[in-house]
């Protein structure tokens, strides 16, 4: 016996006060460029330079004594964060201390390090410091660029890559459904004030990919589709091939966020940012395909008689079922 999660065959109206959606989508693109540029992302060492030092002891962290044994260092700004974790024994406290970039230096020289770890083990001599990290101003920057790159270069190459395999408009579609989803994370990231660091910048990558995948879903399927109902509406068409490859979309977003919800749990603190961003991700890129990516190419348009046949591509699995 199969499990199925969506009926057979559905006649869900997707467009059903879609103006409504697509506006709600584009307020919430605008609060987080407001936010992005008000509140800003909590960017982590390797977007701002500095060092950040994990200690780890069998004694309750006590931020206040840590802080006042650091004081006479004067490291400027410093932040010391308790690290909570389910997978931590009972015995285990951890604390995460990020010292900020001093003056012109490449990183907080070896001397300031020993020097601050002897301060907090003459309060806790039980204290270690399983890692230390650092990253200087330059590299910093050059992260910053890069990352940027990196998604920029992404976009544009799903822009072209639906452009020849479709029409522009799907292309243009497709694109809007990125940036909606890579906005709308990094305002969530802004609100919520996550550490925004490079494994983010993966999982704004991977995001895009499976946003992208998803999309391809369902717009081979509007092509097909379009042949096939000469007669139908565009809306029409757009809503069956959503119903048509909704079981398919709902055990794959579904499968795919069971994985990370335990890996959010379980997987600890230090890839706790990446999994959450990956989590809304899985969540907003399939709302997106929906209610982004469709109601653009339905504002659009696109001619209807091709005159290439159609290949059945990407939509022979659309109806599986687990």
């Amino acid at each position: 016996m199969r499990l199925k999660l969506v009926p057979a065959e559905t006649n869900w109206n997707f467009f059903r006060g879609w103006q409504i959606t697509f506006g709600a989508s584009a307020l919430a693109m605008l609060a987080s460029v407001v936010l992005f540029f008000t509140v800003g992302l909590n960017f982590g060492i390797d977007f701002l330079g500095g060092t950040t030092i994990r200690a780890e002891s069998t004694s309750a962290v006590d931020v206040g004594s840590y802080r006042e044994a650091i004081a006479p260092l004067d490291l400027g700004d410093v932040t010391i964060t308790e690290v909570f974790d389910s997978s931590f024994d009972e015995d285990k406290h951890v604390a995460q201390i990020r010292i900020q970039q001093q003056a012109d230096e490449e990183a907080v020289s070896p001397e300031l390090i020993q020097a601050l770890e002897e301060a907090l083990q003459a309060i806790d001599p039980e204290i270690t410091f399983p890692s230390v990290e650092s990253v200087g101003p330059k590299v910093s920057g050059e992260l910053v660029w890069t990352a940027i790159q990196a998604v920029l270069l992404a976009i544009v190459a799903v822009l072209f890559y639906i452009w020849l395999r479709f029409e522009w408009q799907f292309s243009v579609g497709a694109v809007v459904a990125l940036v909606h989803d890579v906005v709308v994370t990094i305002g969530v990231f802004c609100l919520l004030q996550i550490r925004f660091d490079l494994t983010i910048i993966a999982a704004l990558l991977t995001i895009v990919g499976y946003s992208l995948n998803d999309t391809v879903v369902i717009f081979d399927r509007v092509r097909e589709n379009l042949r096939r109902f000469k007669k139908l509406s565009l809306q029409e068409v757009l809503n069956l091939s959503i119903n048509e490859t909704l079981s398919r979309t709902v055990m794959t977003s579904l499968t795919t966020l069971i994985a990370l919800v335990a890996l959010y749990i379980l997987g600890g603190d230090v890839i706790r940012g990446f999994v959450f961003a990956m989590i809304w991700g899985i969540i907003v890129g399939t709302y997106s395909t929906v209610f982004v990516a469709s109601p653009v190419l339905l504002w659009l348009g696109v001619k209807r008689d091709w005159s290439k046949p159609s290949q059945g591509g990407g939509t022979q699995f659309a109806n599986i079922d687990a």
